[in-house]
């Protein structure tokens, strides 16, 4: 059911991409993409129209691998194309579930391609192969190419190595990672530090981990404690726990004193004691202290906060929100998004609510499309789909809040699973209005939820309307339509058109 196309006299690779994104079948959309270079010799794709058909591509589900391979390959060949390695990096993303096909796709098609960089590819594949497991393969990945000058290896792609090794038990190879920073000719961020940190903390290594810290004293000296004060937070902490208060507070009191600006207060400076105290109890002295007493900044409020509402600690983390307020430090979002996102794990999405109500508006603090989403996520998790809903409307209000694809999908999700059929469909209804793409997932979850309170009618319009997207209906999803219809002339002939379809495409 592709959407009727008029040909223009000339036709530019602006105008095409716009007739393919149209199109609500992306079979159709890819027929357009395949007949403008016939009907206009003159014609070439651009990045732009390559895009459009990597859009309708990944709309398919399931995702077909061959004609990505295929599509990406004539990418390769078109030497207009400078776009190659985002588009790659695209696809490669979207095969996560095949690590295989991406990594074929990565090491036998990119390489004809003309695209000087390789970068945002590689990082792509090497973040699927160690999300997957695949180590080994990850680092035969990186060591092949770390010599290419097309590939951009930084501090980015060493972090996912360091953390992986970390995660997987190998403390020493992630130190021999770390080690080749330097051979790299890049230096290690925060994220470097504090995955390397654990990881040392987490094998028992104090000693190594004591010696990674004192490596980063220049920090200190140049920046302060700042967003750093996770690192030494982990460190300070292990100590404590394995009986080594008096070197943890020696290095406390080392980190904080490095810190300071003035050198008057550096000969007045006096570090915190810690002897004597339980874990819990330093583990208190020791983030005030690493907050407040060091060098103020709303980094290390930041990075502090982050961890303790990670650790479920709303409490301190409430203590130290106060101080950093009274300090005239403002609040960024993403502070109170992850206080959100930890209330929500925890089943309080009703104190999640409040924070978006009460406490951003009294800190003059504006959410954003992913606060809406976590909030109305943790509703639907706990069953109050209906309230997630009124926060849609809200967002229409907001200047610059648009609701995403994925915003759509949680309110489906969340309605069908509390048998709010209606409401799912009135809800995709509007998300289509929006032209996002649903996935035969949301369309069958609408079309069984209706089928299932009795709504023939209205089934039928949305299996129409799922058909017309290219979307071919499970077996089940047949099943509860016939069931409830006893095959009525409608539905058949809707069967025979997904037959048909299914046979032209075997």
């Amino acid at each position: 059911m592709a959407m009727a196309v008029r040909w223009p006299r000339v036709l530019t690779p602006s105008h095409l991409a716009q007739l393919m994104r149209r199109q609500k079948d992306p079979a159709a959309a890819l027929r357009l993409f395949d007949e403008a270079p016939l009907r206009y010799p003159s014609y070439r794709h651009n990045s732009l129209v390559y895009s459009a058909a990597l859009d309708s591509l990944l709309a398919v589900d399931p995702l077909p691998v061959p004609a990505l391979a295929d599509l990406l390959s004539r990418l390769a060949l078109h030497d207009s194309c400078p776009a190659a390695d985002l588009l790659f990096a695209r696809a490669i993303r979207a095969l996560s579930g095949d690590p295989p096909a991406a990594l074929s796709l990565f090491l036998r098609l990119l390489p004809r391609s003309s695209s000087p960089s390789w970068s945002l590819s590689f990082h792509a594949l090497l973040r699927l192969l160690l999300a997957r497991g695949h180590l080994s393969l990850a680092l035969r990945l990186f060591s092949s190419c770390a010599g290419r000058r097309e590939v951009r290896l930084g501090p980015p792609a060493l972090n996912l190595l360091v953390a992986a090794l970390c995660r997987d038990g190998r403390p020493d190879a992630a130190v021999q990672a770390f080690a080749a920073f330097k051979d790299l000719c890049c230096y290690p961020d925060r994220d470097t530090y504090r995955n390397l940190m654990r990881g040392l903390c987490d094998a028992g290594r104090l000693d190594d981990a004591i010696h990674l810290l004192r490596s980063m004293l220049w920090r200190i000296s140049q920046k302060g404690c700042d967003a750093d004060v996770v690192v030494y937070r982990t460190l300070l902490e292990a100590l404590c726990q394995n009986g080594r208060t008096a070197e943890a507070e020696e290095i406390l009191a080392r980190v904080l004193k490095k810190g300071l600006r003035s050198s008057k207060r550096r000969r007045t400076f006096c570090g915190p004691v810690l002897q004597g105290l339980t874990p819990e109890e330093a583990k208190k002295v020791i983030d005030e202290a690493l907050v407040v007493r060091g060098v103020k900044s709303l980094a290390s409020y930041q990075a502090m906060l982050e961890n303790l509402y990670a650790e479920g600690n709303f409490d301190d983390a409430q203590q130290m929100f106060d101080e950093m307020i009274e300090s005239g430090f403002r609040p960024p979002v993403s502070i109170f998004e992850n206080k959100i996102s930890a209330l929500c794990q925890e089943g309080r999405a009703d104190d999640s609510v409040r924070v978006l109500e009460k406490e951003m508006p009294g800190r003059d603090c504006v959410p954003t499309v992913r606060t809406y989403n976590l909030v109305m996520e943790g509703l639907c998790k706990e069953g109050k789909s209906m309230r997630a809903v009124m926060y849609l409307d809200k967002m229409d209000k907001q200047v610059g809040c648009v609701a995403q694809k994925e915003t759509f999908e949680i309110l489906v999700d969340g309605l069908h699973s509390e048998c709010r059929h209606l409401e799912a469909a009135q809800v995709l209804e509007r998300m289509l209005r929006r032209r996002y793409r649903p996935n035969r997932a949301v369309f069958s979850s609408v079309i069984q939820g209706l089928c299932s309170i009795g709504r023939r009618y209205e089934a039928t319009l949305w299996l129409e309307e799922m058909i017309s997207h290219g979307e071919i209906p499970e077996a089940e999803l047949w099943a509860s339509l016939a069931s409830m219809v006893c095959f009525s002339d409608s539905t058949e002939s809707l069967l025979v058109e997904v037959l048909e379809r299914k046979h032209d495409a075997g």
